[in-house]
């Protein structure tokens, strides 16, 4: 039975991936985008049945850009109510080769670009502020060995 997220609270994985450097990978919302096309965003995709959080972004990030993620770790859970719908979005950080990131998803993304948080394109999809604030609490502290210096 498939979860309506305007009825049930759905569950996405969200993930931010970085070069190690402190550099994010943002991806431009194209028209065939389910909501807010044009806009800049990172990843993201529902949790399928049975699967855990680190192998739906593993899955998710090959889709989307044509690339695996060399590390996995979840930062984060938000509760993101937007539009009718319901999701309970676990956020993670995922690093990934720049050069072997390519759009895997025309349909959906029409630009993919490495920026600094520092120097973020425009617009932004109306939840990337809130993903990119637990990203920068990822960045400043908590166990990690493979974050990126902060910038």
């Amino acid at each position: 039975m498939a979860v309506d997220p305007r009825v049930d609270p759905a569950v996405s994985v969200v993930f931010v991936c970085h070069d190690g450097r402190g550099r994010v990978l943002l991806a431009r919302r194209g028209a065939g985008a389910r909501d807010e096309p044009g806009t800049w965003d990172t990843g993201a995709g529902a949790l399928e049945h049975g699967e855990s959080f680190a192998d739906a972004v593993r899955r998710e990030v090959r889709e989307e850009y044509a690339a695996s993620p060399q590390d996995v770790e979840t930062i984060g859970v938000r509760n993101v109510l937007r539009g009718g719908s319901h999701w309970v979005a676990v956020v993670n950080a995922v690093r990934v080769d720049p050069a072997a990131v390519a759009i895997g998803e025309p349909h959906e993304f029409d630009e993919l670009g490495w920026f600094d948080l520092s120097g973020l394109p425009a617009p932004l999809h109306s939840q990337l502020p809130a993903t990119l604030e637990l990203f920068r609490g990822w960045l400043r502290g908590g166990p990690s060995r493979t974050r990126p210096p902060a910038p």
